[in-house]
C-alpha cells in the first residue's frame, strides 16, 4: 500500500508540474476518442437505417421466394403462400410484407420514404404507439414511423401527397396519417405503412404491372408458437410449403444489400483508429521516459523499487488517458446535440461503453514499452557512474 501511495504521488506530481505537456497529449487522446465514438455512432446509425424494420419485427422467421438468396427485393411470393404458411403446425401467425419506395411531395422539401404494405395486427406491422391502425381494403390511410415525424412537421391527422411513377407517367395520391409507430427505417429511408390493396394501387409500377390489381408479397414474417424451435420450423416450412426458402432475422439482416460490407468497413476504421491511438500514446510516453532517465536513476539509487517506478508510470498513463477520454466524451456529447436527425448517428449505450473501455485500455497498452524500459533502467548507468 505504501508503494502504491508513493507511486501515485510521483505520477500526479509530475503531471501537475508539466501540465502543459500532458494536457497536450490528453487533447490528442480526446480527439482520438471523439473520432472513435463518432465511428461507433455512425456504424450503429447506418446499421439501424438499413436493418431497423427487419430487426424489430414481431417474428422469428422470414419466408422468401425459393432461390431469391434471402434478398427481400428479389423475392415475390404467390398470394396463397400466406395461407399455406399459416396452416403449418407450430406457426402462431404470419403476415405478408410488401416493399417499395416513394416520395412525399407535399412537404416543403420532398422526402423519399420506404412504403411498406402490411396487414394490421399481423407480424410485419409494427405496434401503434399513437393514433390508430389503418383500415383494410383500399383505404387511403397510412401509418408513419417516428423517423418521418422527425424529418418533417407531420402529425396524426395530416394529409400527405406521394408521387409514384406508373408506366411512363408520374401519378399523385393523397393519404391521411392515422397512426405513429416507433423507428422503422428500411433501406436507409424512413417508412410509411399502408394496407396491401392500397400499396398495390399506389406503388411505383412498370407498364406491364398496371393491368394487375393483385398484390404479391415480397416476404412473409412468421411468428412461431415456440420461438426456440427455429431450425425445426425452418425445415418444416420448407418441406410443407412449395417454392419458398426460410431464414432467421439475423440471416435476413446480413443479406440486406451492402449491410455486411458496410459494417465491416466501419469496424475496420474503428480498429485502425485505436491502433493509431496506441502508437501515439506509446510514442509520447516513450519520449517521456527517455527524458527522465537520470531522475529514475536517482529514485532507484535512493532505494525506490522497480515496482514503485513501474507503478508510477502506469498510474501516470492511466491518469492522462482517462483525462483525454473524459474530454473527448464531453466533446462528443456536445457535438451530438447539434446534428440534425438526417445524419445517421446513433450513440448506442453498449457500443459507446465498449469504445470507451477500449480507449481506456489503449493507454497502458501503448505505454507498455516505456513501462518496461523504466523498470529496466540501472541506477549507475542512468547516472553515468557505471
Amino acid at each position: 500500500m505504501k508503494n502504491f501511495f508513493l507511486a501515485t504521488y510521483l505520477a500526479v506530481k509530475e503531471v501537475i508540474r508539466n501540465r502543459g505537456r500532458f494536457l497536450l497529449v490528453a487533447l490528442v487522446i480526446a480527439l482520438i476518442t471523439l473520432l472513435v465514438l463518432f465511428i461507433a455512432a455512425l456504424g450503429e446509425g447506418l446499421a439501424n437505417g438499413n436493418r431497423q424494420y427487419v430487426a424489430n419485427l414481431d417474428a422469428q422467421l422470414i419466408v422468401f421466394l425459393e432461390k431469391s438468396d434471402y434478398s427481400i427485393s428479389a423475392s415475390r411470393l404467390e398470394t396463397n403462400t400466406v395461407k399455406a404458411v399459416r396452416r403449418v403446425e407450430g406457426v402462431e401467425d404470419a403476415g405478408p410484407v410488401y416493399t417499395s419506395t416513394t416520395e412525399i411531395v407535399s412537404l416543403p422539401e420532398p422526402l423519399k420514404v420506404s412504403m411498406l404494405g402490411a396487414e394490421a395486427g399481423k407480424p410485419g406491422m409494427p405496434s401503434i404507439i399513437d393514433g390508430r391502425n389503418f383500415r383494410g381494403g383500399e383505404a387511403r390511410e397510412a401509418v408513419m414511423d417516428r423517423n418521418v415525424a422527425l424529418r418533417s412537421d407531420l402529425k396524426i391527422g395530416d394529409s400527405i401527397q406521394i408521387r409514384s411513377t406508373q408506366g411512363t407517367d408520374d401519378k399523385f395520391f393523397d393519404l391521411v396519417i392515422v397512426g405513429l409507430v416507433d423507428g422503422q427505417s428500411y433501406f436507409f429511408q424512413p417508412t410509411i405503412f399502408v394496407p396491401a390493396a392500397t400499396w398495390e394501387k399506389i406503388r411505383p409500377q412498370s407498364e406491364a404491372e398496371l393491368n394487375s390489381d393483385t398484390p404479391y408479397p415480397n416476404i412473409i414474417a412468421v411468428k412461431l408458437t415456440d420461438p426456440a424451435q427455429l431450425d425445426a420450423m425452418s425445415t418444416r416450412l420448407a418441406d410443407e410449403v412449395s417454392n419458398i426458402e426460410v431464414a432467421t432475422l439475423e440471416v435476413t439482416i446480413n443479406n440486406i444489400p451492402g449491410y455486411s460490407a458496410q459494417q465491416g468497413t466501419v469496424q475496420t476504421q474503428g480498429v485502425f483508429t485505436l491502433l493509431i491511438g496506441i502508437l501515439v500514446i506509446g510514442g509520447f510516453f516513450q519520449i517521456q521516459i527517455l527524458q527522465k532517465v537520470p531522475q529514475i536513476g536517482v529514485l532507484k539509487a535512493i532505494g525506490s523499487s522497480n515496482s514503485v517506478v513501474g507503478l508510477a508510470a502506469v498510474i501516470q498513463i492511466i491518469v492522462v488517458t482517462a483525462l483525454g477520454v473524459g474530454i473527448g466524451g464531453a466533446m462528443t456529447y456536445l457535438f451530438s446535440l447539434g446534428f440534425p436527425p438526417t445524419i445517421p448517428l446513433v450513440f448506442n449505450g453498449s457500443r459507446s461503453l465498449i469504445a470507451v473501455a477500449l480507449l481506456l485500455g489503449i493507454g497502458p497498452l501503448g505505454g507498455m514499452v516505456s513501462i518496461i524500459y523504466a523498470v529496466r533502467i540501472e541506477p549507475l548507468k542512468a547516472l553515468r557512474l557505471g
